[in-house]
């Protein structure tokens, strides 16, 4: 017979097909509304908050702001309390309400919800985790955006990082996402490599490594400029000509940034990041550049200062904007200006994503503001997702100028971490990608660990540390749950859930307290969406790990006697195992099942 709890009011914002502890908390809230008219199930819902440790949830009663003192209103609610399936027992301490849900209840219900959500869901794939509040919407996040020819600094590593949690979150949440690369692929720059090109160029090392060689170019042209004024004056006829149109001009451009692109993708795949778009700043029609400067000359904004325009933000605190240079040619404020129209003429989205780095800040604040003052009712519905700066990043050989060094060191030193167990590296049966699934998941995790507007500093040996809170320390808890199936096959496959002797599991905290956490991944995600941190589900993710770590010892598979209790066991950290699997997911690191 499947496992039922007791019928209760639905209440919105509740979703207990999605989040089962929602059903817990709704059952809280009625007890005490119940006790204390005039309140509604609906608002007493809005105060049931996870309680600190050692109790599962809590209730702050001045919120309510009821007549009559706290002490009597909560001795009203404690007086009429029973225990049922849901609650076990309330408690009272000063302002607060705390509350233990019933353990063999919360603990059936979780991994019931668990199991089917992933294994059963309509659509195939797993949804543990997924809410569905974004159905039927669009957002555009443009993250990574790197400069072609240009070094792919630590910023654009963040970025992609970020980026990417905040394209598998939306999805997750339902929103159709179209994940967006701005290259920085247009500007005097490329005036500068088309000069560089007649003299340093070579079409085998373009072909081998475009990003690599156009960068090589850049910089013995720019030694050149230094001592040469006439190589920057003819930089800059060039791109007069590519602004211009002429075909000539942009045949190479056209080559270099199509080879660039083809390698940036392949680098973005190792590091299990997609994108639906590759734009670039050349692909912003001059239509759009000249109908905002239009726009914004018409409402009196633009001032003309010795041939250059610029618009004034004074009143606003942002200064003085510059959109147009005395040559006329546009510069990347405009260009990010027209952007945005196009991208909602393109794609009529509900909500477009920046991120960008926080050194930005200012540059981003003129541009949303532009867009507002020229009366675009979708600016309100754009948001800067911005982030602090990493300091000191550099290889074992010195600095890094490509995303292709970052992604090769991070391999070899988890290599080299690995070799260190002999015998265990010996079974690992593909040491190579295995080392750099385990040293990508060392970067992202250090770089998602902290609230994103903090800087850090970059630190190899702390990431790839396996002891401690590090994304090595994560790979190798997935790995752990996952070989419990290999050491156990007599206990598989499991039974249905329901016949799954869940209620042994309640004898034991360890087993219990990592139900609750698994209870409340759903809410993790939907913290996530509000606050656009990364950092929740890396907490979250961590505690998942050490609360299992801590289970190892009491909460034993191998070597339980009793069959039942052992597949019960089993069936927990199986659960685990998903969950803590889906939280990487959203991270987007690649779980792995052997290290």
């Amino acid at each position: 017979m499947p496992f039922k709890l007791p019928a209760l009011p639905d209440v919105s914002g509740a979703d207990p097909s999605r989040a089962v502890l929602d059903t817990f908390k709704v059952a809280i809230a009625k007890r005490v509304a119940d006790a204390l008219p005039p309140l509604t199930v609906e608002k007493v819902y809005q105060g049931v908050d996870y309680g600190k440790k050692g109790v599962d949830f809590t209730i702050a009663l001045p919120r309510f702001r009821l007549p009559g003192k706290v002490d009597v209103l909560a001795k009203t609610v404690i007086d009429q309390f029973q225990a049922d399936d849901y609650i076990e027992s309330v408690t009272h301490d000063k302002a607060f309400l705390h509350f233990m849900l019933k353990t063999p209840s919360l603990i059936r219900a979780v991994l019931t919800q668990v199991h089917e959500l992933t294994y059963d869901a309509s659509s195939g794939c797993p949804e543990y985790g997924t809410i569905t509040s974004g159905a039927g919407k669009k957002v555009v996040i443009e993250y990574s955006s790197p400069n072609i020819a240009k070094s792919f600094h630590v910023g654009h590593l963040r970025s992609t990082i970020i980026g990417a949690f905040l394209a598998n979150l939306y999805k997750a949440c339902g929103w159709q996402v179209v994940s967006m690369n701005y290259l920085g692929d247009w500007g005097t720059q490329f005036g500068l490599i088309a000069v560089g090109f007649e003299k340093y160029g070579s079409e085998e090392d373009l072909q081998k490594d475009a990003i690599k060689h156009l960068f090589d170019v850049y910089v013995n042209i720019n030694k050149d400029a230094e001592s040469d004024p006439g190589v920057k004056a003819a930089a800059a006829a060039w791109f007069k000509r590519m602004e211009d149109g002429d075909e000539d001009a942009l045949k190479n451009w056209r080559v270099w940034r199509e080879l660039s692109v083809k390698k940036y993708a392949e680098e973005y795949d190792r590091l299990n990041v997609h994108f639906d778009v590759y734009t670039g700043e050349s692909k912003v029609g001059k239509k759009w550049q000249d109908y905002a400067l239009e726009r914004l000359n018409e409402m009196g904004l633009i001032s003309d200062v010795e041939g250059a325009k610029l618009v004034d933000l004074e009143k606003w605190k942002l200064g003085k904007a510059v959109l147009r240079k005395k040559d006329g040619t546009s510069i990347y404020l405009t260009r990010d200006i027209g952007g945005a129209i196009e991208r909602y003429e393109q794609h009529k989205f509900d909500k477009m994503i920046y991120v960008i780095s926080s050194q930005q800040d200012l540059h981003t604040a003129q541009f949303i503001k532009m867009l507002h003052l020229m009366e675009f009712p979708w600016a309100s519905s754009i948001e800067h997702v911005n982030y602090g700066l990493v300091l000191g990043m550099s290889t074992r050989k010195g600095t890094v100028v490509f995303l292709e060094q970052i992604i090769r060191e991070a391999s070899s030193v988890m290599h080299e971490q690995m070799k260190k167990n002999q015998e265990k590296y010996a079974a690992v049966e593909d040491p190579e990608q295995t080392s750099l699934e385990v040293g990508l998941a060392a970067i992202k995790v250090q770089d998602m660990a902290a609230k994103r507007i903090n800087n850090y500093n970059f630190n190899w040996d702390r990431m790839t540390s396996f002891e401690g809170d590090t994304g090595p320390y994560l790979q190798y808890a997935h790995v752990r749950l996952t070989s419990l199936t290999r050491k156990n096959p007599e206990l598989l496959p499991l039974p249905a859930p329901e016949l799954i002797a869940a209620e042994t599991l309640a004898e034991q905290p360890a087993a219990r307290e990592i139900a609750f956490l698994l209870g409340t991944y759903p809410d993790v995600v939907r913290t996530a969406l509000r606050t656009h941190e990364p950092s929740g589900v890396v907490t979250f993710a961590f505690r998942l790990a050490h609360a299992i770590s801590s289970a190892w010892e009491t909460v034993v598979v191998k070597g339980e006697a009793d069959v039942e209790r052992a597949r019960a066991r089993m069936w927990l950290y199986l659960c685990a195992r998903d969950v803590l699997g889906a939280a990487m997911r959203l991270l987007s690191i690649r779980p792995l099942e052997r290290m």
